[in-house]
């Protein structure tokens, strides 16, 4: 049954936290640790409330999981959160078939809603994907998904990189998905700043239904001065949460002299370093997430690649920076 107006607003305008995955020294998932994570969010009392989680995002290294790990990590967080925040399941998987089989999955394990990624494994539907001339590459899966499930569904608008969206799906494709599928109740928006500025404009005027949530969190002050952010579906929560939670309140109460502190403060110079490098995201955020002790590893599921000193060192620096601790150095895992 689709969302009324009420329950689609407090479902989609939330912070979520796109989980890394804790894996152990066999790279099997750390069940004990993945718990703990869970926790770590769900009973942090400023969180919860606001808050949400992310099953199987790309963070939580969704490409390299089989179907029942993927079942497995959802059940988990499922039942450490014990009802106190919406659970978001990723769906990706190599054919839609599976796609869809994962999304039956997420609905029977009890998910709010699904996070729907682009498809990939070839040039064609990924590199050298049009997404302008052939919107149905994606639009088509994700319909296969909606029928199947009939759930809310969230959109992670990865595309090839284009101007002036970046790595954001354009505006043209993006309304024809949020009118073609009503169900579509967040956009989380990867793009390049410019990219961005219009994506929002668009979307306000011909979709105002479908909740803006950010991911870049180095842009997210300026989309919080301008009003073009819902809510989020960033891994930055995976290090950076008390502070994000302080600066994102200074902005809501319209204090601009102390979300400028927060932000000029080491903060901005943190997620700047996390974001600067595509291809190390997603290592960068489990590295600082191993930093503050949430993770008992700093690894990823190979191919991604391995940590570097230098990026072990100046994430610590730029987390002290921002008044952050970082419990852990390069040496606690000899590098």
């Amino acid at each position: 049954m689709p969302l009324d107006q009420t329950e689609r607003k407090n479902l989609s305008h939330r912070l979520y936290a796109a989980l890394v995955l804790p894996l152990k020294p066999d790279y099997s998932i750390d069940e004990t640790g993945l718990r703990r994570l869970v926790r770590y969010f769900a009973d942090n009392q400023r969180f919860a409330p606001l808050g949400g989680l992310i099953a199987n995002a790309e963070a939580g290294e969704i490409f390299y999981m089989t179907r029942d790990e993927k079942r497995r990590v959802l059940d988990i967080i499922i039942d450490e959160v014990a009802g106190k925040m919406p659970v978001l399941a990723g769906t990706f998987a190599w054919t839609t078939a599976e796609t869809v089989a994962t999304a039956q999955d997420a609905k029977a394990a009890g998910a709010s809603g699904i996070f729907v990624i682009p498809p990939a494994g070839s040039l064609d539907v990924s590199g050298a994907w049009d997404s302008v001339r052939y919107p149905e590459v994606w639009l088509d899966q994700i319909k296969a998904q909606d029928a199947a499930v009939d759930m809310p569904i969230f959109v992670h608008a990865v595309a090839p990189l284009s101007q002036p969206w970046g790595i954001g799906l354009p505006l043209a494709p993006t309304l024809q998905y949020c009118r073609e599928v009503p169900n579509i109740v967040g956009w989380k928006t990867t793009y390049a700043y410019p990219g961005h500025r219009l994506l929002s404009r668009g979307m306000r005027d011909h979709a105002p239904q479908v909740a803006l949530l950010c991911s870049s969190a180095h842009f997210f002050h300026e989309y919080l001065a301008v009003g073009n952010m819902d809510g989020t579906i960033s891994g930055s929560w995976n290090y950076a949460l008390e502070p994000m939670l302080d600066h994102i309140d200074a902005c809501r109460r319209d204090d601009i002299k102390e979300a400028r502190q927060l932000w000029n403060g080491g903060m901005v110079r943190l997620h700047e370093y996390i974001y600067s490098e595509p291809g190390r995201l997603h290592i960068r955020y489990k590295i600082a997430a191993w930093m503050r002790g949430l993770v008992d590893l700093p690894f990823m599921r190979e191919p991604m690649p391995k940590p570097r000193v230098e990026e072990v060192n100046t994430i610590r620096q730029l987390m002290l920076n921002s008044g952050i601790d970082a419990v852990r150095t390069a040496a606690d895992i000899g590098l």
